[in-house]
């Protein structure tokens, strides 16, 4: 019963506030802000936050990187990322969809590109990627509707520190 209920208001969440810009597949060059979404779960996060500063700042791009954090952290555990960047879990209404103050600060400003690095492309995945004005989105799994104009899932055991390599290569090739 309370499954068929969260997807009707996530389907009626998304048709409200989905963007209707088109998208395409754009070369590096033209791409001036980039807002990266990284899974704070994957062991190698950190490398991944400092390989996304490399490749900003070696592109002259501006970039915003924001964690989402659906761990269930104990009573001795702190959170590891910045609370201003990170979607947790209480940050989600009961069906999913993220807290309207921590949408509008990842979405702020159109940037040209959405890169999502979360290999598992949950409702708050979806809900961002839906929502966003960008021109360029990419992706590790694609969603309902295409949100994603480029795909890179790798393999099953990557990590996101591997697709971003892997998606900076083919981002490379694009002219």
């Amino acid at each position: 019963m309370f499954k068929p209920l969260k997807g009707l208001f996530r389907r009626y969440s998304l048709r409200k506030n989905a963007s209707s810009e088109p998208t395409g597949i754009h070369p590096l060059g033209s791409i001036r802000s980039v807002v990266a979404l990284v899974d704070v779960e994957d062991t190698t996060f950190d490398e991944c936050k400092n390989a996304l500063n490399a490749f900003f700042r070696e592109r002259g791009i501006k970039g915003d990187i924001f964690f989402f954090d659906f761990r269930r952290l104990t009573e001795g555990e702190r959170l590891i990322t910045s609370i201003k960047t990170t979607v947790l879990r209480k940050d989600l209404n009961w069906y999913g969809r993220p807290s309207d103050e921590k949408v509008q600060l990842m979405l702020q400003g159109e940037p040209d590109m959405l890169l999502s690095l979360i290999p598992s492309a949950g409702f708050p995945v979806e809900y961002v990627a839906s929502c966003s004005r960008a021109r360029f989105k990419v992706g590790r799994e694609q969603l309902p509707g295409g949100v994603f104009d480029i795909v890179v899932s790798g393999t099953s055991d990557a990590s996101q520190l591997d697709v971003f390599n892997w998606m900076v290569k083919i981002l490379d090739t694009i002219e």
